[in-house]
């Protein structure tokens, strides 16, 4: 006789069976390791409601969700919120669409404007969802030596990097999360955009241990000018929250900073290089362009609860236009101050 196929909320006891769930399934990510519930609702406050799929007693099935609620960005549940991938896994199509009624269900009771799922690979839209995602992400597999490694780059990129390297800047990967951040902080300040709490990186360390690492680029007088914060999961290195200070542009230090972890990576077995998502057409998508990765749009899709049109957070909003001018503007010890207040309803 078939069991029935049960969807229940996670507890602290299934935390292993789900994190080996992902780690066997084709499509797990990084983002969607139960180490997430603890960094996002310790740093930013945000509920989790992780949903799980069990028949005959064996998990089926997992969906990370957490709930923001926040008067001026809206309320909402998201798969993954922070993260660049989320959404079901399942053994079968069937689950996937019963986890993500089951979703539906529960962002109507909780009365949220929008329900999220940040599908890498693209799904079937049946309603209520639909597809609503501008970005993409890029990646490249990594070769076995550094000569490799930089003749796999486009031709402009390898005469940055090259440039970089007579800049004589030094590099080092002992873990320094604070120091990372402080780079980061400026970088995104820089940016317009208000930077995440100062926990969040010692979070992200103290949780995903050897599999999260930083790496800074100082000068040729020792200066810091580049920093980033590298997620590694099953085959892949993860450049996540990277950024430098204004002398990195001359310097070219981001580039080398960027081209130093791919030797780092490659030389502790990754294989592939995934650069993350971009907002299509934006600055950081041009960016990563030039350095001749693959392209993968991303298949994020929504489901509207509350709302009557799906949100726009974008920094290309009109309405955000000014309060970027005013951010970039801000000293950076005031933008760490304030800036943690609104980035948690950013992810």
């Amino acid at each position: 006789m078939k069991q029935e196929l049960t969807i229940r909320k996670l507890n602290r006891n299934d935390c292993i069976a789900w994190d080996q769930y992902v780690d066997a399934h084709q499509d797990g990510s990084f983002f969607h390791l139960t180490g997430w519930l603890d960094v996002i609702k310790e740093v930013f406050g945000h509920q989790p409601h992780y949903l799980l799929a069990q028949q005959h007693d064996q998990l089926v099935g997992v969906l990370p969700l957490f709930e923001q609620k926040s008067a001026l960005f809206g309320h909402a549940l998201i798969s993954t919120p922070f993260c660049v991938y989320g959404g079901v896994l399942s053994d079968d199509e069937k689950i996937r669409h019963q986890l993500e009624t089951a979703a539906f269900e529960l962002g109507c009771s909780l009365e949220v404007d929008y329900i999220e799922l940040r599908d890498r690979e693209e799904k079937p839209c049946d309603k209520p969802w639909f597809r609503h995602c501008q970005h993409a992400t890029f990646s490249n597999t990594l070769a076995d030596n550094p000569e490799a490694i930089l003749s796999g780059i486009k031709r402009k990129q390898r005469a940055v990097i090259r440039h970089a390297i007579n800049n004589k800047l030094n590099w080092d990967d002992q873990d320094n999360p604070e120091l990372c951040f402080d780079l980061y902080a400026e970088s995104v300040r820089n940016l317009g955009t208000p930077v995440f709490h100062p926990a969040l990186f010692k979070k992200l360390q103290h949780t995903f241990g050897e599999r999260c690492n930083t790496l800074i680029i100082r000068d040729a007088s020792g200066l810091p000018v580049s920093g980033v914060l590298s997620f590694y999961y099953k085959n892949q290195v993860l450049p996540y929250y990277g950024g430098g200070t204004q002398a990195a542009r001359e310097l070219k230090s981001n580039d080398f900073m960027y081209y130093q972890l791919m030797l780092l990576a490659r030389s502790k077995g990754a294989e592939v290089f995934d650069f993350g998502r971009s907002k299509i057409d934006s600055g950081a998508y041009h960016y990563k362009k030039h350095w001749g990765m693959e392209e993968q749009p991303l298949h994020y899709r929504i489901a509207l609860v509350n709302a009557k049109r799906p949100p726009n957070l974008s920094s290309n909003n009109p309405k955000y236009r000014y309060f970027i001018k005013a951010w970039q503007s801000m000293p950076v010890g005031i933008s760490k101050l304030i800036g943690p207040r609104i980035s948690k309803y950013l992810g």
